[in-house]
């Protein structure tokens, strides 16, 4: 069993088809069925089962799946300590979408001058998504609404957010979720931490949510709102930074729904090189961002 065998069925699980994970690893689907089919034989079981033209993990396909992830931290962990601690390898980071979009970039940035060995990935999705690949293996840390109170991770804060509810120019002011009882909410699919925090809310004040309706961008949601068609929930920063955000109004929320902290998140046991060298890198550049305040 090789590592090179292992990302192929790494990349075959996540995309759930061969033609999808030949085009991530920019390799033709034939040579990636072969190699499936040599671990397999090697292994003595199936690792997928064809379920509506999509491969599914079968059980000992999901067994695997946990020790690759497992062991491809282990290389990455190997390789820097053989190089005296020195990030280098694959590190991949989850995120929520609005993280990614304002307090990212700079510090994507750094960590690329600062590590240049290093392979970062950043992956953006909604924050039980994120968990969910953590805790598999899939990510090696994640940016999510936070802290988790899981005793498998161990965390520190990245920022705090000030979170708005937007409406359009001329809505009277919304002081609780009955002033908008009823009325369409945009907002990102199920399991979005701020989508729980907008149903919280609703249910706080024994109010009737409106039709959820989902859209994969802030920019969508705010081209919605000013349509008149509904509200939205979204971080402060996050609507500063969007055109077009003077034709819309920001409520701000009472306690404890008015703010939210992001928190970077990691599996206990698994702080290798590339993740330690994050953490000091986020916690150099907020030591900055006071001195500047």
């Amino acid at each position: 069993m090789e590592f090179s065998q292992l990302r192929i069925f790494q990349a075959v699980a996540e995309e759930g088809s061969i033609t999808r994970a030949a085009e991530r690893l920019h390799r033709v689907p034939s040579n990636l069925s072969t190699r499936l089919k040599q671990l397999e034989e090697q292994l003595g079981v199936e690792l997928f089962l064809r379920e509506r033209q999509r491969l599914q993990l079968s059980p000992a396909g999901k067994v695997l799946l946990d020790y690759a992830a497992r062991l491809f931290a282990l290389r990455d962990e190997a390789h820097g300590a053989v190089q005296g601690g020195q990030p280098a390898g694959d590190f991949v980071l989850g995120t929520m979408y609005s993280t990614a979009a304002i307090q990212l970039p700079a510090l994507l940035a750094r960590y690329h001058r600062a590590y240049p060995a290093v392979n970062l990935q950043v992956q953006s999705a909604p924050s039980s998504e994120l968990l969910e690949g953590l805790l598999a293996g899939r990510l090696d840390a994640v940016l999510v609404d936070g802290p988790l109170e899981l005793a498998s991770l161990d965390g520190v804060p990245l920022c705090d957010e000030k979170l708005v509810l937007i409406s359009e120019a001329d809505h009277p002011p919304i002081r609780s979720a009955r002033d908008v009882e009823g009325r369409a909410v945009f907002t990102f699919r199920r399991g979005c931490s701020y989508r729980l925090r907008l149903e919280s809310w609703f249910a706080h004040d024994h109010a009737a949510m409106g039709r959820a309706i989902e859209i994969e961008s802030y920019q969508g949601m705010l081209a919605c709102v000013i349509a008149g068609s509904g509200v939205a929930l979204m971080s402060e920063s996050m609507l500063a930074s969007l055109p077009g955000r003077e034709s819309v109004v920001a409520h701000p929320l009472a306690e404890p729904f008015a703010s939210a902290t992001t928190w970077l998140m990691w599996r206990k046991g698994m702080l290798g090189a590339n993740l330690n060298a994050w953490i000091e890198l986020q916690q150099a550049s907020q030591t900055d961002q006071r001195a500047t305040a």
